[in-house]
């Protein structure tokens, strides 16, 4: 496989960059912890799975292209990215776990991957920008596909360990939700900036 190395290193630097999917893991794995945070992560892995489908096939530029339809989709994405940012910001600290309320859902995961700006523009660019099997199309697309998946599926549990191991470290109530708030903050903020790009 030609260009592999390359497309390892692209791919860790877009699926594992701060942006919404990844920071909405570590404020899961910060306000509920990591094992709380499995099936969620589960979700946003499975629904980046229906993301590189799209994006391989090229129905995402096929539906971008008509009318109204890209402003819609923009405005369901921001406002589910708003409700998922307060119920982070909103959570309590992790040391009342068994009084919680809900944990993010599976389902909750594969919507935000399925409405995520950033999982689209990154997939678009690794899909078009590198060949790994030089003609054979529909190989070369499930090569990338499958190495795309076991980076997704590392960089999503590290981001859910990594906020979890966060918060254990500060277990004082007001700075766990002082984390969580950040977490929900800088959530809001990467999908500004995506949807402004």
């Amino acid at each position: 496989m030609e260009g592999l190395f390359g497309f390892v290193l692209a791919g860790l630097a877009l699926a594992g960059s701060p942006g919404p999917a990844t920071l909405s893991l570590a404020a899961t794995g910060a306000a509920f912890g990591a094992r709380e945070g499995l099936v969620y992560a589960a979700g946003i892995t499975s629904g980046m799975a229906a993301v590189i489908a799209i994006t391989a096939s090229g129905m995402v530029g096929v539906l971008m292209a008509l009318p109204g339809v890209a402003p819609v989709v923009t405005v369901a994405a921001a406002g589910y990215f708003l409700y998922l940012a307060y119920r982070i910001a909103t959570a309590p600290p992790l040391s009342e776990a068994s009084e919680r309320g809900e944990r993010p859902s599976f389902a909750a995961g594969a919507l935000l991957s399925l409405v995520n700006p950033k999982g689209y523009a990154a997939m678009a660019a690794l899909f078009s920008g590198f060949v790994l099997l030089r003609e054979r199309v529909a190989a070369d697309a499930l090569a990338k596909a499958a190495v795309l998946m076991v980076i997704i599926a590392a960089v999503n549990l590290l981001w859910l360990a990594t906020g979890a191991a966060l918060t254990r470290c500060f277990r004082r109530p007001r700075l766990n939700r002082a984390i969580n708030i950040v977490f929900a903050v800088l959530l809001i903020a990467s999908v500004a900036f995506a949807l402004v790009r």
